[in-house]
């Protein structure tokens, strides 16, 4: 089916990431007392959710891993609220760690103060370019998804699927109605239009991250219009969307982490390589390459993002269009992909 990643695709997507984010080059001389230096690494991110099953898991498994790999001492701090961002990042900027890393969108102003307050400690915030934080800090880097690519792949595939039923109408459940959420189902609308065009999509905002209830509610009510197949877009939310698939006997769609592991209900996920951006990230600060005051943008070229494993009852039909399609729009041939939605039909 679709697949992930493999070592020498990570490798090529470490070489290409790490050359976006490098700056001058460090002298061979420096190099053996950069290694012996322990890097100590910080991740900021929201109380309680470290096993959402998808974006904030992925941050953490990137951090686990650039511990485990890089050798860097790692450190997670959990907020209670949005009040606790700005002294969370604070602390650990005067603790001396070489990287604070903000996890979501809801982070981004908390991270532009605390980064002008210390200008020689290197951030990255996830979600969030640089170009729209305050000050445009020299010392932060946005790491952005191209999230509309695998929205568009899920739409497809989704559509086909809802065809291949009798059906006509498909549909998404989104958190907040923010930058990242809505590139994700403005691809999604775009993909299911080209698939079969006519195809009604709906969608709507839980205006929640963590209430399964919120989602599930949502999603039900999307259900009793018609949907066939309903795109969670909402984090740890979006698992009562999903709930709510299952129970009334139709598709659901994960997001940003594999959600195969519900049950065959589960058509795909839109995966976003959240964890793999972190990896490189640290690699880069351990490698001396951090370049700040610019964005990193993961695509589906950069296995960035891509489909999940897809559901053993789906049709090999569909399953083969929806590669067709994945390699066009990795050769470039499919462009333009919408990245905003207006309001749902």
């Amino acid at each position: 089916m679709f697949k992930r990643y493999s070592s020498g695709v990570l490798a090529v997507v470490a070489a290409v990431a790490l050359a976006a984010i490098a700056g001058a080059g460090t002298a061979a001389n420096g190099a053996t007392a950069k290694q012996a230096k322990v890097f100590k690494v910080g991740l900021s991110a929201d109380e309680g959710q470290l096993n959402d099953h998808g974006f904030n898991q992925l941050a953490y498994e990137g951090l686990k891993k650039s511990e485990r790999v890089l050798g860097v001492q790692g450190r997670v701090v959990q907020a209670a609220s949005a009040a606790d961002y700005v002294p969370n990042m604070a602390a650990l900027a005067r603790q001396g760690y070489d990287l604070i890393i903000g996890v979501g969108f809801a982070q981004g102003d908390a991270i532009a103060a605390v980064a002008k307050r210390f200008p020689n400690t290197k951030f990255a915030i996830v979600d969030v370019s640089n170009a729209d934080l305050k000050g445009k800090p020299k010392n932060v880097v946005g790491l952005l998804f191209r999230e509309q690519e695998v929205g568009y792949l899920a739409g497809y595939l989704s559509a086909l699927a809802e065809k291949r039923a009798g059906g006509h109408l498909i549909s998404a459940v989104g958190g907040f109605k923010q930058p990242p959420v809505d590139r994700y189902i403005a691809g999604y609308v775009a993909g299911a239009k080209k698939a079969v065009p006519g195809m009604t999509v709906v969608w709507g905002y839980s205006h929640d991250w963590v209430d399964l209830a919120k989602c599930k509610e949502l999603a039900l009510t999307q259900i009793a219009r018609g949907s066939g197949v309903v795109f969670q877009v909402a984090g740890g939310c979006g698992l009562g969307a999903l709930n709510a698939a299952k129970e009334k006997g139709v598709w659901g769609i994960g997001v940003d982490a594999d959600q195969s592991f519900l049950g065959p209900y589960v058509l795909t996920s839109a995966l976003k390589g959240v964890d793999v951006s972190i990896f490189l990230t640290t690699r880069a600060v351990v490698a001396g390459k951090f370049h700040g005051g610019a964005d990193v943008v993961f695509g589906l070229n950069q296995a960035g993002v891509g489909l999940g494993k897809i559901s053993p009852r789906a049709s090999p039909a569909d399953v083969a269009a929806t590669r067709r399609i994945t390699a066009l729009l990795a050769a470039g041939k499919i462009k333009n992909i919408p990245t905003t939605v207006g309001v749902s039909p």
